[in-house]
């Protein structure tokens, strides 16, 4: 697709809360949280020129390295969210992304993120095709208190689950979707820890893809202030989730 007459490097998009995006208490769920962030980021990218189906032309698409989501509180049933998104830095093969939400003018929610240029065909990273130097870039404007960071996985970590990745668990550049690393983890936290909101902030680490019928182990180790789960491909980590308690 061509850049839009419309794009601006800075967007905004307003979202209205359904109940298929709500745990029992009528609250937004994080994995939900995730994918709307993901899907302003991805309107951002079919207006300005560099979406899907444009890199696609080029065997390339854009993919999750690191994210980290701080949050005050959570959209209900019903709201209307609004979701701002501008990217902080933009060279090669990578980008990172700030993203933040509002309900009635006031920020709920801020992210940042930070994406690859990834191969579909070779599945290897590589510099961005695509021309993008119409993206006004924002280094200082930022979306969180704190950037992302590498998550340190204690060795100590307890094996809590194993787990086959199916059809379902794939997105359209053949891998596991980021969100269903999140889903898999936050099954094995306390429910009540979920429904009274008592995540502070969390931040996700992808290293390595994972595919059809891979078999996979989930890790968690815990401390007072936090809880980090990690994921294992023969012995080998692929994901890492630290979440920070209120």
């Amino acid at each position: 697709m061509p850049i839009s007459p419309n794009f601006t490097s800075v967007l905004s998009k307003d979202w209205e809360i359904n109940f298929t995006q709500c745990t029992p208490n009528g609250y937004l769920k994080y994995t939900d949280l995730c994918n709307l962030l993901q899907l302003t980021a991805a309107a951002h990218s079919e207006v300005g020129g560099i979406s899907f189906t444009d890199m696609q032309k080029f065997d390339q698409a854009w993919v999750l390295s690191r994210m980290r989501v701080e949050i005050t509180a959570l959209p209900k049933w019903q709201d209307v969210v609004t979701v701002k998104t501008w990217i902080n830095s933009l060279e090669n093969s990578r980008s990172v992304r700030a993203l933040e939400m509002y309900v009635n003018g006031e920020k709920i929610v801020g992210s940042e993120t930070f994406w690859a240029v990834f191969n579909t065909r070779t599945r290897r990273p590589e510099g961005l095709a695509l021309p993008y130097e119409h993206f006004e870039l924002f280094p200082e404007k930022r979306a969180t208190l704190e950037g992302f960071s590498k998550i340190n996985v204690n060795p100590e970590k307890e094996s809590v689950f194993e787990k086959t990745v199916y059809l379902s668990d794939l997105d359209i550049v053949n891998h596991a979707n980021n969100v269903k690393y999140l889903e898999w983890c936050l099954d094995h936290v306390e429910p009540e820890k979920i429904l009274k909101q008592q995540i502070k902030s969390f931040e996700m680490n992808f290293m390595k893809e994972l595919s059809l019928n891979d078999n996979v182990v989930i890790h968690e180790s815990e401390t007072e202030a936090d809880t980090t789960f990690s994921i294992t491909k023969e012995d080998k980590t692929c994901f890492a989730l630290q979440l920070n308690w209120k």
